[in-house]
């Protein structure tokens, strides 16, 4: 009988013990889960603060100091699978001095049979210049609806920020390169539904 009771009591323990193992493992998931869903926002908090990977700066105005010093910019335009859309800039390179603000124009049309609205990601090279590129007015702000056949205009103001001639790690660069690639955004319901179906892979897809 001894034997017994002992027998239950260590199948008992090892049940709690098992237990514990899939609470703390749950835990950890969802954790993780959770974790992934933060991580979006803060890394793009994180590329906009620091300019890091190329992510461009926001400005509420222009600088007030120009200098001589001189750099091209050269403009860069793709269009990601799914959208049908012509997608160009309407001028190659521009040459600027570091502080002088500048306008460019894109253009966008819709090959599409019907409405589609896109939104862009943008960033600069080399990646070490994003943090003194400088937007003042951007398409790349806000999303971007065009009916069937619609072309659009679209503005891109900017500076280089002067600072920039102090970094001795871009005492040599003479060119950046700006570049936008525009997605299709999904049409009512399918986000929504996509996020309920995998909500774990969402996550993933936008890190």
């Amino acid at each position: 009988m001894t034997d017994q009771n002992s027998e239950t009591a260590e199948q008992a323990k090892a049940k709690r013990s098992n237990a514990t193992v899939v609470v703390i493992c749950a835990g950890v998931f969802f954790g993780m889960v959770g974790l992934s869903f933060a991580a979006v926002p803060l890394y793009q908090l994180f590329c906009q603060v620091t300019g890091y990977g190329g992510t461009t700066q926001r400005a509420e105005e222009a600088s007030e100091t120009i200098l001589d010093r001189e750099i091209i910019v050269s403009f860069d335009a793709n269009v990601a699978p799914g959208l049908d859309w012509d997608f160009k800039p309407k001028q190659k390179k521009v040459r600027v001095k570091l502080g002088q603000m500048t306008e460019i124009m894109y253009e966008a049309k819709s090959l599409a049979q019907q409405v589609s609205t896109g939104t862009s990601t943008f960033n600069v090279a080399p990646f070490e210049v994003g943090g003194y590129f400088n937007k003042i007015d951007c398409f790349c702000f806000t999303e971007q609806p065009l009916q069937s056949g619609e072309s659009i205009d679209m503005p891109v103001v900017f500076f280089i920020d002067p600072e920039l001639d102090k970094d001795e790690s871009l005492k040599n660069i003479k060119e950046i390169t700006l570049s936008y690639t525009f997605f299709e955004l999904p049409k009512d319901g399918e986000e929504e539904t996509a996020a309920v179906a995998s909500p774990s892979d969402a996550a993933t897809d936008k890190l």
